[in-house]
């Protein structure tokens, strides 16, 4: 739509500021993950998933930005599936889209339908099935790879709450190789860009984005991994009062493992205990 008054547009806006105000927080952890994780190569054709929050809809902006720096051919496909929206989540995220000019292909499913008569995890089996259609897509659609935007500090409460609730050490990786779908690749490029930063630029741009807008949460009690997620955010809250490093300590933990020092460790060749090699 023609400016008419040369007044800059909401895209215009959100862009510039992760040009200059957000530079640091935003677009260079963005690439500085890309590089040192090796998520993006040349040729490379990834489906930057979007399911219409602020997370994965700042990702989309972020690679648009790094698509407009050209240093190496890549293509993008911005992919929202619609599992079963409502039809004001639905129109919200068409109107967020076309307000940031992100070209975004829909396609649907009816995941939320076949998880509504879950009791068990229905978030985690609705996360496991999204993921898996996101893959399919994304495949038929030519790409080799799907983008999610989980950020740092998705990667430090789940290293906490695989500790705490699971009994094991693991954490959220910025790539996985599909299991699946011979080829395809899960990246996260958003894996050390902070929750606070991506709402500041929220904030700051006048934006707001739909939260999750599944029937199970909208009719239900919210589900216990998503209750264990918020207890776990709360506890890292209240560490950080005594100890401002608790979070870059708990995301450099994963990074300093001294197997001479653990118990058992798991590779894919099964379990191996210290004993082994005492």
């Amino acid at each position: 739509m023609e400016n008419t008054q040369n007044q800059p547009t909401i895209a215009e806006r959100a862009e510039a500021s992760i040009r200059k105000k957000f530079h640091r927080e935003l677009f260079s952890k963005f690439a500085h993950a890309i590089n040192e994780y090796e998520l993006l190569q040349e040729n490379d054709k990834v489906a930057v998933c979007i399911s219409g929050g602020k997370d994965s809809m700042l990702m989309a902006k972020l690679f648009q930005e790094l698509k407009r720096h050209d240093k190496f051919p890549f293509e993008l496909v911005f992919l929202v599936m619609d599992s079963g929206y409502d039809t004001h989540h639905r129109q919200m995220i068409e109107n967020n889209a076309k307000k940031l000019n992100i070209p975004i292909t829909i396609y649907e499913s009816d995941i939320f339908e076949s998880v509504f008569n879950i009791e068990k995890s229905p978030c985690y089996i609705c996360a496991r099935m999204r993921r898996g259609h996101l893959y399919s897509k994304a495949k038929e659609l030519g790409c080799n790879k799907i983008a999610l935007g989980h950020h740092y500090d998705d990667v430090i409460e789940t290293i906490l709450m695989g500790m705490l609730y699971g009994g094991q050490v693991q954490t959220m990786m910025p790539k996985l190789k599909s299991t699946n779908f011979q080829g395809m690749e899960l990246i996260r490029p958003m894996y050390q860009i902070r929750e606070s930063d991506i709402i500041h630029w929220c904030k700051y741009n006048g934006l707001e984005f739909i939260q999750c807008a599944c029937k199970f949460t909208a009719d239900t009690a919210a589900d216990k991994t998503s209750s264990k997620r918020l207890e776990t955010k709360n506890i890292i809250k209240m560490l950080k009062e005594t100890n401002p490093f608790v979070e870059s300590n708990i995301f450099r933990s994963v990074e300093n493992v001294n197997l001479a020092t653990i118990i058992a460790y798991k590779d894919k060749n099964g379990t191996h205990k210290f004993l082994e090699n005492y």
